[in-house]
């Protein structure tokens, strides 16, 4: 059974923060250097001092980032830059953005979710690694609370959810432009009936994390523990549930990008790598003449060379030249993965890394981290590469919702970073105190 509950958000106040716009942050997981340097002179009150702090060299145990955000979290509540709601509410949010020069609205709403440590009524799609729940746990522990939400999908036919929360929403607590150039509107939510009809509405779903695998793992991790140090074992305690956005899987506001793969692999001879890739791929080679490079007029032209909804392409960049791979024959993954579904065998993302990162690179779970990091900008899958970051990168075709479904129905995972939902949800909202 899905249990959600409303919950008194700790959100930014308007009367200290007169253009909110300035504090708010991207997710922790896509903020670079520059950016955080810019988010950082941008207003001192600005969020990602709490997600993402600096570190300096002279930090220790008792010094660090997330001593640091506790330290900011803390006094911003006393200074009251961060104020809790009066009531329990749900927080409807609507997203007004646009992709591919097509205008959409992502429609969802901030609310508590019980964990379900084992999975059966949230379902995952993605495998998850160490690195990124360690520092995820260590923020949560120095600050006790949730930060920032993780977003989950459930399926709802008819939008009755999203079409009670319209007919209830007034004037939004916050219409503001994100990071990202998309409008983020926040209502706030308190009429007990609604908010109890909502409940009783979700309680025989489904739910499937679109985004924050890592942060749901570590958080169930971070209620085992803290269940160990107190001996608590209320299901009620408030370490027991996490701060989500949930969306209708069906709201065509919601896009799937697909997460582009750079390697760092210097000794490859590409030659030979090519040779290889024959044995499964038809591979064509393609220069790039342009000496003053476009990267975005290069990066719109090899995702329409390997644009397919039949067939299995990818593209290997290297320096001025990329190889378009066509695989020959999918079947070829039967073996190579018979203790999966078709389903599982017939993604990009499956064939990738099984028949080119693992078998051909020799790239496996063990080393993945070593050598492979991950882009959604089709640009940056070229630029980086050209400037010397990385050796070569993978550019893919993005995984479909319904083979999402499928994946998280059967209990399967999917490689690492293989779904980027779009819109991205801006942190710095509204937060949840335990």
């Amino acid at each position: 059974m899905v249990e959600i509950a409303p919950f008194k958000g700790m959100i930014y106040n308007k009367e200290k923060i007169k253009k909110p716009d300035d504090v708010m942050s991207p997710p922790y997981d896509i903020i670079s250097e520059p950016m955080q340097n810019e988010l950082y002179k941008k207003n001192e009150y600005n969020f990602v001092k709490l997600i993402l702090g600096k570190i300096f060299s002279d930090d220790t145990d008792l010094n660090n980032r997330y001593t640091r955000a506790k330290q900011l979290f803390d006094l911003w509540q006393q200074q009251g830059i961060l104020i809790p709601s009066d009531a329990p509410a749900l927080y409807p949010y609507k997203v007004d953005y646009t992709v591919n020069k097509e205008k959409k609205q992502m429609n969802g709403f901030f609310v508590l979710l019980k964990l379900d440590p084992e999975y059966k009524t949230v379902k995952a799609h993605e495998k998850t690694l160490t690195k990124p729940k360690a520092d995820r746990l260590n923020l949560m522990r120095t600050c006790y609370a949730n930060l920032e939400p993780i977003q989950l999908m459930y399926i709802d036919q008819n939008d009755n959810i999203r079409k009670s929360m319209d007919a209830a929403c007034d004037k939004p607590l916050f219409k503001v432009k994100g990071y990202d150039g998309f409008t983020h509107q926040l209502w706030r939510l308190d009429d007990p009936a609604i908010v109890q009809s909502i409940v009783d509405d979700l309680e025989k779903k489904i739910l499937f994390i679109a985004d924050g695998h890592h942060r749901y793992q570590t958080s169930i991790n971070y209620a085992a523990e803290k269940q160990q140090q107190t001996s608590n074992k209320d299901p009620k305690a408030s370490f027991n549930y996490i701060m989500v956005v949930l969306c209708n899987m069906l709201d065509p506001g919601l896009s799937i990008l697909p997460t582009h793969r750079f390697i760092t692999m210097p000794q490859v001879n590409f030659e030979e790598l090519s040779e290889k890739l024959e044995r499964y791929f038809i591979v064509e080679k393609k220069c790039i003449e342009e000496k003053k490079k476009d990267y975005q007029k290069i990066g719109k032209k090899i995702m329409n060379d390997i644009a397919t909804d039949e067939k299995h392409k990818f593209a290997l960049y290297a320096k001025g030249v990329y190889y378009v791979l066509t695989l020959k024959d999918e079947r070829v993954m039967d073996s190579r993965a018979s203790d999966h579904s078709k389903t599982w065998r017939t993604l990009d993302v499956s064939i990738l890394h099984k028949l080119i990162l693992e078998e051909i690179l020799g790239i496996t779970e063990k080393n993945l981290e070593d050598h492979v990091k991950y882009t959604r900008v089709d640009a940056e899958a070229i630029s980086q590469v050209d400037e010397g970051k990385y050796d070569f990168s993978f550019l893919i075709n993005a995984t479909k919702i319904d083979q999402l479904k499928a994946i998280a129905d059967a209990s399967e995972h999917m490689p690492q970073k293989s779904t980027f939902f779009l819109p991205k949800m801006l942190s710095g909202l509204v937060m949840y105190k335990m």
